[in-house]
């Protein structure tokens, strides 16, 4: 039981991470600016103002970035609604496989994410900022949810 209850925190905090990740302005930050996969912010006489991204960013990319971050908050939270489903109407044997397979479509999904930001955007611009705490708490919720899948999968033969 203490497992379960455990199992379920982790799961619930995987969910809370991806959430801020995916909404939250501070994908990449500087002092004047603040940038996430929807918009950009920039500090203009003491006030934020939201302007629309550059227009050298790949909107191929960014829109794969934006597609991955969204399907993992929405699969994660379908994980957490199967994983209680499956606790009360499933035999033992036969429980948290399908919690385990949308947890690991998840982590499969924020890691896509982070990667393709990681590797398209502000690869020139290290001196002008930095990767800001939305970013790290992608690859956060990346680790979360993959600790989760398995043990959901380990939890299955129990």
């Amino acid at each position: 039981m203490l497992v379960l209850i455990a199992l379920s925190i982790l799961h619930i905090a995987a969910i809370i991470l991806l959430l801020v990740a995916t909404i939250d302005n501070a994908w990449w930050v500087s002092p004047t600016m603040s940038t996430d996969v929807w918009g950009r912010w920039v500090l203009t006489n003491n006030k934020w103002n939201l302007t629309d991204l550059p227009s050298n960013y790949e909107t191929d990319y960014l829109q794969a970035v934006q597609a991955t971050s969204v399907l993992a908050c929405i699969f994660s939270i379908i994980a957490l609604f199967v994983f209680i489903a499956e606790l009360f109407t499933l035999p033992k044997g036969r429980r948290f496989t399908i919690s385990g397979v949308f947890q690991v479509l998840a982590c499969l999904f924020i890691m896509i994410a982070a990667s393709i930001y990681t590797d398209r955007f502000h690869v020139n611009e290290k001196s002008l900022g930095n990767y800001g705490h939305s970013f790290i708490l992608a690859w956060i919720a990346f680790g979360l949810t993959f600790i989760s899948s398995i043990v959901y999968f380990v939890l299955r033969k129990k």
